[in-house]
């Protein structure tokens, strides 16, 4: 896909295995994985509001591996915000963030007004190596915001997404669109214009343009909430009716 002028780019970092994959899944999909499979690099969007319009949240989610300093280096430069991630289990992972801090400064010069979100994962786990104290102490050197989180319990996930965004003084920008969050559409957005069917994640989009025979209708169908958006008349359109009966009959 390629990238949008109105992309906002959030870069996740941390050593493997502190769960940055499961903060953006559970985040983005609302799933958590106990497996550890560790991440090269993946992207994730997803629609948010923007100064009054909507602009895609572009979430990368980078390896924990030091073996790619150039795609780092890639990241940094494209980045418009950062969330760095230790768990609290582990204090080496803390101190793995300091390098990373370090080059995020060498690059993006003063940081003042960029961004940035220090990240204790795993506060669900009783065994801690790292106190909520020494993660507050590490952000305050650093300037910039802390927050704990688990991602195996949803404790603060969608508040430090929020928060990374209210951090962006020269935007206004919210999970929210209309109301209502991001990627939650109503049935009859779905079934306006051009019968979109979109991933509430944002990471896959499948659009089917309606041809003569009706096959979008069709496959339109398929989707869970599509037949129950039709009237129950007469009036609903003989493509999608026709269809209908065949499926059940």
């Amino acid at each position: 896909m390629p990238e949008q002028s109105n992309d906002y780019r959030v870069v996740v970092f941390g050593a493997g295995g502190v769960g940055k994959s499961s903060l953006v899944l559970r985040f983005v999909k609302g799933t958590f994985r106990d497996t550890y499979i560790p991440t090269v690099e993946d992207t994730y969007r997803q629609v948010i509001s923007c100064d009054k319009s909507v602009c895609t949240l572009q979430i990368t989610d980078t390896t924990g591996s030091h073996q790619f300093p150039a795609m780092q280096r890639l990241s940094i430069s494209k980045g418009h915000a950062f969330i760095l991630v230790y768990s609290i289990t582990s204090k080496q992972s803390l101190e793995e963030l300091k390098p990373i801090y370090q080059q995020v400064l060498a690059i993006k010069g003063n940081v003042d007004a960029i961004p940035i979100m220090l990240v204790g994962n795993k506060s669900d786990e009783t065994h801690r190596e790292v106190e909520t104290k020494d993660g507050e102490a590490q952000a305050n050197q650093w300037k910039c915001a802390f927050m704990e989180t688990s991602a195996k319990t949803n404790h603060n996930v969608t508040e430090l997404f929020q928060e990374l965004l209210n951090l962006d003084k020269k935007r206004n920008m919210s999970l929210n669109i209309d109301g209502k969050r991001s990627g939650k559409q109503s049935r009859a957005e779905r079934l306006k214009g051009k019968c979109s069917v979109i991933a509430a994640a944002g990471a896959a989009r499948r659009t089917f343009a309606a041809g003569e025979n009706g096959a979008c209708m069709r496959r339109l169908l398929h989707h869970p909430s599509a037949t129950e958006s039709w009237p129950r008349s007469s009036s609903r359109p003989r493509a999608a009716a026709d269809a209908t009966d065949r499926s059940t009959s």
